[in-house]
């Protein structure tokens, strides 16, 4: 990648953080109590991505991201451990792609803990794909201006559809007139 010397860049110290010490068949465990704890913050991240286009501008909402992972786990440690330790365990162990169902009565073993302990409710299926409507704070980004591009190059004219001389050896998409 080519940048000039007049990006600037985050420094190392902006970039560190705590990171997530969790395996795989341990987030997908947990993903779906997780992605609705921290679904607050997990917007304010997106809503930043989507509209800067620029990830050095989206580091707080980032921090925030991972603070609000490691807040999770912490009290999912300190609640629901030998729950969460067995299902995760099972996810791992019972196939080689990670599926959940083999692990359904884990699962309910689970999935009753933390709405008992952590108040919780596992959400319902497709409740990730659902449209949402922002309520967060953040600014309305400014509305950018379309390009226009007056000037053609010489030797071109502007055609209009009625005065396009006919296809030489006939139109491609013959199908459609």
């Amino acid at each position: 990648m080519v940048v000039t010397n007049d990006l600037e860049l985050p420094t190392y110290e902006e970039l560190t953080v705590e990171e997530v010490p969790i395996s795989s068949p341990g987030l997908r465990a947990a993903a779906h109590h997780f992605g609705k704890y921290c679904l607050d913050v997990n917007d304010e991240f997106m809503m930043c991505k989507q509209e800067t286009n620029d990830p050095r501008k989206c580091l707080n909402e980032g921090k925030a991201v991972t603070n609000c992972a490691l807040e999770f786990f912490r009290k999912l440690k300190g609640n629901c451990f030998d729950e969460f330790q067995i299902y995760s365990n099972c996810i791992d162990k019972s196939s080689n792609r990670l599926d959940f169902e083999p692990c359904r009565k884990t699962q309910a073993v689970y999935d009753k803990c933390v709405f008992e302990k952590m108040g919780i409710e596992r959400p319902e299926h497709g409740f990730f794909c659902k449209a949402r409507v922002y309520t967060g704070n953040r600014p309305k980004p400014p509305v950018e201006e379309p390009q226009v591009f007056s000037d053609l190059p010489i030797g071109l004219k502007d055609f209009k559809e009625e005065e396009r001389p006919a296809a030489k050896y006939g139109m491609r998409n013959w199908f459609i007139k």
